[in-house]
């Protein structure tokens, strides 16, 4: 309730960004801290934020750039600040850290920290490409906490969207299907996902997805979880499990949107979710199967057909 009062008030989300924290970007890339062998994510507070504007010779104005992307049980505010326009390597300096791609970060950070630097970087990238009304072509305005923009021209206020994706882990009752596409890093594996087409529900989605990709047809499906997932913009990625024949399990891929796609037994996908990147090198320069990090939720996808497997 008290953010949702922070998003409609803005002299009070004002008020809050005094008392808040930040977390700092650059060209949508997160300011992460390394400490030991970990990635930490610092919060500024307000005071910090003044500190390093005036000595960038950037007024407080800055802090208007802000966007509101959570709270804290003790109502502590959190924002998002993108300073794109200052020198990377001065603040990197300043503040004993480096600015990191957020694929990469997501491997890296706590898994409490995943989900604020995702929505963040949406938010951001969605303010970023939505300063001009559609309608009017004038420019629109945020308000404080950056929950919406209003065109004043024609009165539309836009909000925040994001698009459904379905994300599949095809199995045969004793093999799971997981497939790569050109642009994954090498050796990466994961289940099939598809934007929801205008019209379908989910189950539709999978079935036409499935289809396409691999060109097997699902015989029955059901609901795992959902998540928020920012690439390639701000999407809901909803994900299934998702059983075909084993009687009819060849795979037809469809080289235009895979590189490969392939079934994995137990063993496999067991050894697989111990690689990381770097171990998956061979000596000849070929790559091991690995799987996506423990914050995306086809790693739970791939964890649950495990533990159903084994139980």
């Amino acid at each position: 309730r008290y953010l949702n009062e922070l998003k409609e008030d803005d002299s009070l989300c004002r008020q809050a960004q005094t008392s808040g924290t930040f977390y700092l970007f650059h060209n949508l890339s997160p300011f992460l801290q390394k400490v030991g062998k970990k990635y930490l994510v610092p919060q500024l507070s307000a005071a910090e934020m003044k500190r390093i504007l005036e000595k960038f010779k950037e007024t407080e104005q800055w802090i208007e750039k802000s966007v509101l992307i959570g709270c804290s049980d003790e109502h502590v505010p959190h924002f998002a600040l993108d300073l794109g326009a200052l020198e990377k390597s001065a603040i990197e300096s300043e503040l004993k850290g480096s600015f990191t791609d957020l694929r990469k970060a997501l491997f890296v950070v706590d898994g409490k920290d995943s989900p604020l630097l995702a929505s963040a970087q949406s938010l951001l990238r969605w303010h970023d490409s939505h300063q001009y009304c559609s309608k009017t072509g004038q420019p629109t305005q945020k308000n404080v906490a950056g929950s919406k923009r209003v065109c004043h021209g024609s009165g539309i206020t836009y909000y925040p969207q994001m698009s459904p994706v379905v994300i599949t882990l095809v199995s045969d009752g004793s093999r799971c299907l997981l497939a790569r596409q050109p642009s994954f890093p090498q050796g990466m594996y994961t289940a099939l996902s598809g934007f929801c087409d205008v019209g379908e529900n989910v189950e539709e989605t999978v079935r036409r997805e499935v289809a396409e990709e691999v060109g097997l047809e699902v015989e029955s499906l059901w609901y795992s979880a959902s998540q928020h997932w920012p690439f390639p913009s701000s999407c809901l990625m909803i994900a299934c499990h998702a059983l075909v024949r084993a009687q009819q399990a060849e795979i037809s891929m469809n080289s235009l949107e895979l590189e490969e796609a392939h079934w994995f037994g137990l063993e496999e996908i067991v050894e697989g979710l111990k690689r990381d990147p770097r171990s998956s090198k061979q000596d000849d320069g070929s790559f091991l199967p690995w799987f996506p990090p423990k914050q995306a939720i086809a790693h739970q996808l791939i964890c649950e057909w495990v533990k159903q497997q084994t139980s």
